[in-house]
């Protein structure tokens, strides 16, 4: 008879429903129409309807099946009773029948910090550019990031303008009769499913970085890699999506305002397929749930040829941000 899951992958599979139901709130709040903007520290730092409720929606349903978890969201939210109508119970069945890697086998509830951005790239979200937008759910073990999840709810967004938009099945298929939105999901050992794996070509030198957050320092990093292209585009999670779909090579973000919550799910499933997160100085991030939220060094992030690109970030950048 076959064991029973572990702790990590029950929290892997329920993550994964959790993030699809998150998916289909955003979607409804941008169907309604009202996005209940709020401004949390300046005009680049916006909080929306999406944002409050997919946080609730996540944390309560976590708790809920894994009182013991440390949960550390985005959104400051006041506690409050949560909508039964966002809570889910659900557990990806195929996440279930995974083997979970040995080393994880024996971890308890308690010893695990998961970090929830509800809505990666909310300035976006409210610009209209819905496909930089992303739901992370990272799941950290002793500092080190080790499984996540990420929904895109508008997936094949742009496949879709044209015509009545569905909602996903299982089955979510590209082309003409797309169906809107998909979840990614990676256990480092195990390895990241729901896309498939595709690199820059060989000798391309794209730079993926921020649309919204630009600076000095941002510039002159981007411009020491003497880049062949570079995209300005929102949302850490659509970065990392970038570099494992072959649009970029490298995501360059030499500034502090990235947060853990940004980093921590993408981070798993770049490194799951063999890629590289650091900071700007090539340290690697820590999660565990003492740590400061801000990446106050940068990110550096590569899916190939990580050297080639720190080797390349100037002395003046790495002394200006401090770790």
């Amino acid at each position: 008879m076959a064991s029973s899951p572990t702790v990590l992958m029950r929290l892997v599979a329920s993550a994964y429903s959790i993030a699809q139901k998150a998916g289909t709130i955003v979607r409804r709040v941008i169907a309604e129409g009202d996005l209940g903007i709020i401004e949390k520290t300046c005009a680049t730092d916006l909080q929306t309807k999406a944002d409050r409720l997919v946080q609730a929606s996540i944390c309560s349903s976590l708790a809920r099946k894994f009182p013991k978890l440390t949960i550390i969201g985005e959104e400051d939210l006041p506690p409050e009773d949560v909508d039964q109508e966002l809570i889910e119970d659900g557990q990806w069945e195929e996440i279930l029948k995974q083997p979970c890697p040995s080393q994880y086998s024996a971890i308890k509830e308690e010893d695990l910090v998961v970090w929830v951005d509800p809505l990666d790239g909310t300035k976006e979200y409210t610009e209209g550019l819905l496909d930089n937008v992303t739901v992370l759910i990272g799941i950290a073990y002793e500092g080190k990031a080790i499984a996540g999840v990420i929904n895109q709810p508008y997936y094949n967004y742009q496949n879709n303008e044209n015509q009545k938009l569905r909602e996903p099945r299982n089955d979510t298929k590209a082309g003409p009769d797309a169906v809107l939105g998909r979840t990614i999901w990676g256990v480092l050992g195990l390895g990241a499913f729901g896309f498939q794996l595709k690199e820059v070509p060989a000798g391309k030198h794209i730079i993926t970085t921020t649309r919204s957050h630009n600076s000095q320092l941002v510039t002159d990093c981007v411009t020491a890699m003497n880049p062949d292209d570079v995209l300005r585009v929102g949302g850490a999670g659509n970065k990392i999506i970038q570099l494992i779909e072959g649009k970029a090579s490298a995501y360059v973000f030499a500034s502090p305002g990235c947060k853990k919550w940004d980093t921590c799910a993408p981070e798993v499933i770049l490194h799951a397929v063999g890629g590289k997160l650091t900071d700007i100085h090539g340290n690697a991030l820590q999660y565990n749930k003492e740590v400061k939220h801000m990446n106050s060094a940068g990110v550096l992030a590569t899916l190939r040829n990580y050297d080639y690109y720190a080797s390349r970030v100037p002395q003046s950048i790495k002394n200006a941000l401090v770790p």
